[in-house]
């Protein structure tokens, strides 16, 4: 094959399609609201936002009396914020190579790059998820301890179709040495030869190296709710989502709670989601911000889902007697200052990835922009006629979203590993 002087729009197609093949989150999350953003005439710039619905309850009457009930929906926003891209340069020797040449040199690599950070910005949002179960110490390593997770989507009612989970190196290859011991001929062969999980209990399951590690506050032991509290209504939560809790008698003046980190609240039971009728385990909530103590206690602790004790929009139950949770115990999650990785099991619909076309700015005279499948790239050149060299620049412009974290669960550790 003959060499061809390499163009812009050579290699924005190059790009496009290492960037589609390495993304692992994705592919796996919604990718609807592209069309919102669609409606932009003029390319997209950072910050562009749109608001997104919130799905709203009701509760089922009896009997033929019609008992109409008002429709108060919550928003929440959408913003693509995220314009990252790799910068490099080419010789004019270099831009006369066969693309498949200057691919496995320079595009693979850097798109190998941007596609691990959208799926680290994806996997992050493991911060939004309340619901979280304890895998036993030695990881993944059984179906018992993988089905722990689909287990509490189960109770929670997540819908049983586009199931994923994605785990971390150590948990994958656990999970792939108990299936190389079962008698089922072609999972076996699967994982032994291929080092492939595969579809697990009906749910699509994938190895990333991006799982995060979250680490928790330096809180200790178990503290109490110091305030009363008779829980927030639909109504003033709708579009938060939060509820804000005082937190005292914590085990320091200035300990803390970090963004992410999991807790319940004495006699505050979960809820099925649709019938509202209260489940067996404690409700899970996880904590929105960063939070130190002041005078052993945090006022103003936002925690979320919010807490509703009643109607159709319910989250929670309070136990047979409690109308007021002031004293209630709060119970953490993990040890205290502890790292534990988040494998996350979820709906697609659980979380949300825009990418969209940027603008052809005005001034670059070769510029092209590539888009395939919910991908976008932009690729710039620009010459430095003192060095012989040009300059690329390779940009994408995205956002990502927890949109309905109810339909998701962590799983971590006990005793963890990497």
């Amino acid at each position: 094959m003959s060499n061809t002087t390499l163009t812009a729009d050579i290699v924005a197609a190059e790009a496009l399609r290492i960037l589609e093949n390495n993304c692992v989150m994705g592919g796996l999350v919604h990718r609807g609201y592209e069309e919102e953003f669609s409606k932009k005439v003029n390319g997209y710039t950072v910050g562009e936002t749109i608001s997104i619905r919130r799905p709203t309850d009701f509760t089922v009457r009896d009997g033929a009396v019609a008992a109409v009930q008002d429709v108060v929906e919550g928003k929440t926003t959408f913003t693509v914020d995220k314009q990252k891209g790799v910068d490099f340069k080419f010789t004019s020797q270099d831009l006369t190579l066969q693309i498949d040449k200057l691919s496995d040199r320079v595009i693979k690599p850097a798109m190998i790059q941007l596609a691990n950070q959208i799926d680290r910005d994806l996997m992050g949002l493991y911060k939004y998820v309340n619901n979280h179960v304890t895998v036993p110490s030695g990881g993944i390593d059984s179906f018992a301890d993988f089905a722990l997770a689909p287990t509490r989507m189960d109770t929670c009612s997540v819908p049983q179709d586009n199931r994923a989970a994605v785990l971390s190196p150590a948990n994958t290859w656990a999970m792939l040495g108990s299936q190389t011991a079962l008698y089922i001929q072609d999972a076996a062969k699967g994982a032994y030869r291929e080092g492939s999980l595969g579809r697990i209990g009906g749910i699509d399951t994938y190895m990333s190296q991006n799982v995060p590690s979250h680490t928790t506050g330096s809180r200790t032991g178990t503290d109490a709710i110091a305030a009363s509290f008779t829980g927030d209504t639909w109504a003033s939560t709708k579009d938060t989502n939060t509820s804000t809790i005082n937190i005292g008698s914590m085990s320091g003046a200035t300990v803390t709670l970090k963004a992410g980190d999991t807790l319940t609240i004495a006699d505050v039971y979960d809820v099925n989601p649709v019938s509202k009728e209260a489940l067996p385990h404690l409700k899970m909530f996880t904590v929105v911000n960063n939070e130190t103590a002041s005078g052993s206690a945090i006022a103003s602790c936002e925690i979320t889902p919010a807490i509703i004790p009643s109607g159709a929009q319910a989250t929670v139950a309070f136990a047979s007697g409690v109308t007021d949770i002031n004293t209630k115990t709060v119970t953490y999650q993990g040890a205290a200052s502890t790292s534990y990785v988040q494998n996350l099991f979820f709906h697609k619909n659980a979380f949300g990835l825009v990418m969209v076309p940027m603008v052809a700015p005005p001034g670059a005279v070769d510029v092209s922009r590539k888009s395939h499948g919910g991908y976008s790239v932009r690729v710039i050149p620009y010459y430095d006629g003192t060095n012989d060299v040009s300059n690329w620049r390779l940009d994408v412009l995205y956002g990502v979203k927890a949109i309905d974290p109810r339909l998701a669960v962590r799983a971590s550790l006990a005793a963890d590993v990497a």
